[in-house]
């Protein structure tokens, strides 16, 4: 693909990714069901697991700087069978991610025009609840958002930041004109009213609103200098978002009390409560705005996503073809919208979000392992007793991770003796990690630091956070890894073995006719 993006058209993809539908519709949810005015910590919360997130992606995308994303990492690092695992998950997030924006979307467009969102959608009393409310206005944005992926990469840049810059002067304009409306005992009466439970609950479901910077790793074969653009681009994204989100939190909390915010259009709702209902207009022109910029970056990064595993044939190659003309992935971009638009037709934004948290915290726990395999093994330099060190440690980290989670989720009024047990597991094999097994790798260019903390880190938050997920989202979850399994097995197996087969037998036949040149030079010389 044309490499025609640097570091400023980065970050402005990575803002315009993740500031959407997020902050502008599940801070009213979690709010007032989940955290009450202690939402901000659940936002501090996640956006730590998300930073983490980014540097281990920001060194994968340097030193494999392909449009494959996690995806490419993973089947670098951990081999066909957990890339394809993570790929039916990454575009399982992109389709679902992709939908619950786009719902997001009529509903801030219905407080446009002063209307209830259903009134704008057709209920269908034959389907089940969650499935019944089908949504016309979400399918024709995503139509129109993907006309705009398939013209230009370029293009689609320009148009997104420009929106940016307009939907961070709507920010601004909430922050300020919200403050002057605050009430500190909004935000102080009754700050936790459900305790550790609730913020870490809400951590894990607002995790939505950091998902999009990943996207943004896959622009990497399309970057001038990986190097150079990638990590600023990611990092300054994800810091600026994470402060943004805090920011919005507080100040919806000082403009109502928690027990009174609007869970489909909090901010427009608050702002007519205290008196300003001119203002819900800005409000839901500037969300729209955010949520159209989180609509293009993903359908630009999904195409990229599945346009890498076609090229492997794990998918069926023809969606790997670029236009020669647009220079874009024409076919790859239609498939994956038009499955997002139909999922968006039909779903409640409720079941898209939880699960959706789900497909994304374990594809970033993924990352993080393939990180430490990535710095602690090379095959055929690292020996044997340091690589099941290095199992070992992986192992263990594992292990005390979803112990801790487990032991969170279940025991609603447990004790301590848990943690004592599983979070100094977690410490001594990172620990272990550090001081008994050597590195095999030193990046090039630019390296995630402090390894193997920050990635381990990374993998224990991640899969703490999905102890805090409700078990009907993991049914949903199952069942689609089992349909991924049975992909995997009867097609995406045989087909990725054959292709492996056909290269094998090009590079092979090519040495031949490299050595037969070779020969012919020599006898000529010798002549």
């Amino acid at each position: 693909m044309r490499r025609e993006l640097n570091w400023w058209d980065l970050a402005w993809f990575g803002v315009g990714a993740v500031i959407g539908a997020g902050i502008f519709v599940l801070t009213g949810q979690e709010a007032k069901e989940a955290a009450g005015p202690a939402v901000v910590l659940s936002y501090a919360v996640s956006g730590v697991s998300a930073m983490l997130s980014v540097f281990c992606y920001t060194e994968f995308a340097i030193e494999i700087p392909v449009a494959g994303g996690s995806f490419a990492y993973l089947r670098v690092e951990l081999g066909d069978f957990m890339a394809f695992i993570a790929a039916g998950n990454i575009l399982l997030e992109y389709c679902i991610g992709g939908a619950a924006v786009a719902r997001s979307w009529t509903s801030y467009f219905a407080t446009l025009l002063n209307h209830h969102p259903n009134d704008f959608r057709i209920h269908a009393t034959s389907l089940a609840e969650d499935y019944s409310r089908l949504d016309p206005i979400a399918v024709v944005v995503i139509t129109l958002i993907c006309l705009f992926a398939v013209l230009s990469t370029k293009g689609s840049s320009r148009f997104n930041y420009i929106l940016s810059i307009v939907h961070f002067a709507v920010i601004i304009f909430i922050i300020g004109a919200g403050l002057s409306k605050a009430k500190v005992s909004n935000f102080t009466a009754d700050f936790a009213p459900y305790g550790a439970r609730g913020v870490f609950a809400a951590s894990a479901v607002l995790f939505f609103a950091y998902i999009g910077f990943d996207a943004v790793s896959t622009m990497a074969e399309e970057t001038k200098n990986p190097a150079k653009d990638i990590p600023v681009g990611l990092v300054g994204a994800m810091a600026l978002t994470t402060v943004v989100y805090c920011v919005l939190a507080v100040t919806l909390c000082l403009m109502q009390p928690y027990k009174d915010i609007d869970p489909d259009a909090p901010f427009s709702v608050a702002f007519s409560a205290v008196g300003m209902d001119w203002a819900k207009y800005i409000v839901a022109f500037g969300a729209l705005k955010g949520m159209t910029t989180v609509l293009l970056v993903s359908a630009v990064g999904q195409a990229r996503y599945l346009t890498h595993i076609a090229r492997t044939h794990m998918a069926p190659p023809c969606l790997a073809v670029v236009s020669p003309r647009w220079g874009t992935p024409v076919r790859a971009t239609v498939t994956m919208l038009a499955a997002t638009a139909i999922i968006a037709f039909f779903t409640d934004l409720g079941i898209l979000s939880n699960l959706l948290s789900i497909s994304t915290l374990f594809i970033f726990m993924l990352v993080a392992v393939a990180l430490l395999v990535h710095r602690y093994y090379v095959s055929g330099e690292t020996t044997a007793t340091n690589r099941t060190k290095l199992v070992s440690c992986i192992a263990v980290i594992l292990a005390a991770s979803v112990g801790t989670a487990v032991y969170w989720g279940l025991a609603v009024d447990g004790g301590w003796v848990a943690y004592a047990v599983t979070v100094p597991a977690w410490f001594v094999a990172t620990l272990y990690l550090q001081l008994g097994v050597p590195k095999a790798r030193v990046p090039k260019m630019w390296g995630v630091p402090l390894v193997p903390w920050l990635p381990s880190a990374s993998i224990f938050i991640n899969i703490f956070l999905l102890g805090s997920i409700d078990g009907k989202s993991f049914m949903r979850f199952g069942i689609w890894t089992v349909a991924l399994l049975v992909y995997y097995f009867f097609v995406g197996l045989h087909a990725s073995y054959d292709t492996a087969k056909v290269l094998a037998a090009e590079a092979a036949t090519a040495r031949v006719e490299e050595g037969g040149q070779k020969a012919v030079e020599i006898t000529g010389a010798g002549n």
